[in-house]
């Protein structure tokens, strides 16, 4: 469940401690002060890409917990945390970096920072951006003792013009960069990431379409039109992700987690999606229900699979999973130590975000091919153990259910990518849902927790942190006021998606 307590590794975000003399950066003292930017940047990406979340699966209506009642799956949460600890740690790198002139890492630095700004404000709405940077980029100065919520425009402008800089300013002539575990030090992929992260946060923004000073859909029109100047995720061997081995502190974050062995199995809706679009990726997500096994049925049978109800309440999940009906989650994800890797951005995911263009008139070209291209790259990353084969691909392209067609393109593409996104990406499927509805997440169960007018309900934001409103309570109280008129509520509307 993405609150207060959450870790950076399930999601997103780290607790902060707001406002205390400083305590925003969580400077660790007994650290070096002086340190190559190349000692800080594992750790840094480590942490970055660590986007597999149990919770996003709940909360997506892919996965449902049986031991406990989830805040995730049944909408309950209240808090989330701000993550400019982790923040800090990157400015630290590029000031270490600044000092031995080596500037690439400054540029890779100013990537990190803006995916971090982007979740945060994802989360919350408006939020401490220009005077909290400021003061971190003049030496952590206690500039920003109480610093003001920038509108979340405001944000996502100052974001666009930061990403632009960073895939301008990498190059060769920058200085190798050592101790990167996602690309091993390739200027090139970086830059591909960062402009395919570029168009993901344009697309973020399609209900401000009309927006002058944004100008989304030129700056869109203009990255795709120019490959060479803003090369792409161009294939599965790009996507920005980060590898497990089977080596202590390295494994696969569920690898042995017990809960992950008896605890999580697939929602139904999830399921019943997979089995009307006869999606063997259903194969390599979830297991046969015990039912099914006993009767013989193989694990590539359609027929083999059921869900729980992921809005039901407790109890009756509890009940259905002892009649052996349903299907837990793929033993993988618990006994695999190196299992898939943690996906920040895909390949697939560039695919059907141009596709998603195309539909919109943002871009010229093929939109069914942009999608084709995505679902067989998904296809492909999730095919554990050579489950299907490229023919099985081909007559899953094939279908008419999966062709596209104007009147549900949009809802297509977006339900491709959900799919593409099991215990991956982060709460990505969440945040493409709350843009564009799709897919409809389940909410008629007695389990749900959230309440608009009395009926069932997706939240739309996190609640922002307590210590905000003892340490920052004028400018908090201020940034509520101006968004939300029901106050600090997670059915509140943000900028983004009004």
């Amino acid at each position: 469940m993405k609150y207060i307590n959450i870790l950076l590794a399930a999601c997103l975000v780290i607790t902060m401690a707001s406002c205390k003399k400083m305590s925003y950066f969580q400077i660790n003292p007994n650290e070096p002060t002086v340190a190559d930017p190349s000692l800080e940047l594992s750790n840094i990406e480590q942490n970055l890409f660590s986007v597999i979340s149990v919770d996003a699966g709940l909360a997506c209506r892919q996965l449902v917990y049986t031991q406990s009642a989830s805040n995730s799956q049944y909408y309950g949460w209240q808090r989330s945390g701000m993550n400019y600890s982790s923040i800090s740690q990157v400015v630290k790198m590029q000031q270490e970096a600044a000092r031995v002139n080596k500037p690439n890492y400054i540029y890779l630095g100013k990537f990190f920072t803006d995916y971090y700004i982007i979740q945060m404000t994802q989360t919350f709405g408006d939020i401490p951006y220009s005077q909290m940077m400021q003061s971190m980029n003049n030496n952590f100065d206690t500039s920003a003792t109480h610093p003001v919520y920038d509108k979340q425009h405001d944000v996502y402008l100052a974001v666009l013009n930061d990403l632009k800089i960073a895939s301008d300013s990498l190059s060769t002539t920058g200085g190798s960069i050592v101790g990167d575990i996602i690309y091993n030090g390739n200027i090139m992929q970086w830059k591909k990431l960062i402009n395919s992260f570029t168009l993901r946060v344009l697309m973020s923004l399609s209900k401000k379409e009309s927006d002058a000073s944004l100008n989304i859909v030129q700056r869109f029109n203009d990255m795709v039109s120019s490959p060479d100047k803003y090369p792409l995720l161009s294939s599965n061997s790009d996507n920005g992700e980060l590898r497990y081995d089977d080596i202590t502190g390295n494994r696969y974050p569920y690898y042995n987690n017990n809960s992950m062995k008896t605890d999580y199995y697939l929602d139904s809706t999830f399921v019943q999606m997979l089995q009307n679009l006869k999606d063997p990726r259903l194969f390599t997500y979830g297991q046969p229900t015990p039912n099914a096994v006993a009767a013989g049925l193989p694990a590539t049978d359609f027929d083999a699979y059921g869900g729980l109800w992921g809005s039901g309440d407790l109890g009756y999940n509890i009940s259905k999973r002892g009649a052996g009906k349903v299907s837990a989650i793929n033993p993988r994800y618990a006994y695999d130590p190196v299992n898939e890797p943690g996906v920040l951005m895909s390949y697939a995911e560039v695919q059907f975000i141009l596709a998603e263009a195309v539909v919109r008139g943002w871009i010229t070209g093929n939109a069914e091919t942009y999608y084709e291209n995505g679902i067989q790259a998904s296809m492909e990353f999730s095919d554990y153990n050579n489950t299907y084969s490229n023919a099985d691909i081909q007559n899953y392209l094939s279908q008419p259910a999966i062709a596209l067609q104007s009147a549900t393109a949009i809802q297509r593409i977006i339900t491709q990518k959900y799919i593409s996104m099991f215990m991956n990406g982060g709460w990505q499927p969440f945040y493409e849902h709350r843009r564009t509805g799709y897919p409809e997440f389940e909410v008629a169960g007695t389990g749900i927790i959230n309440k608009v007018k009395g009926a069932n309900a997706v939240p739309l934001r996190w609640m922002y942190p307590l210590d905000e409103y003892t340490n920052n309570a004028v400018n908090v109280q201020n940034a509520v006021s101006r968004q939300y008129p029901d106050g600090d509520d997670i059915n509140g509307v943000m900028w983004l998606i009004q």
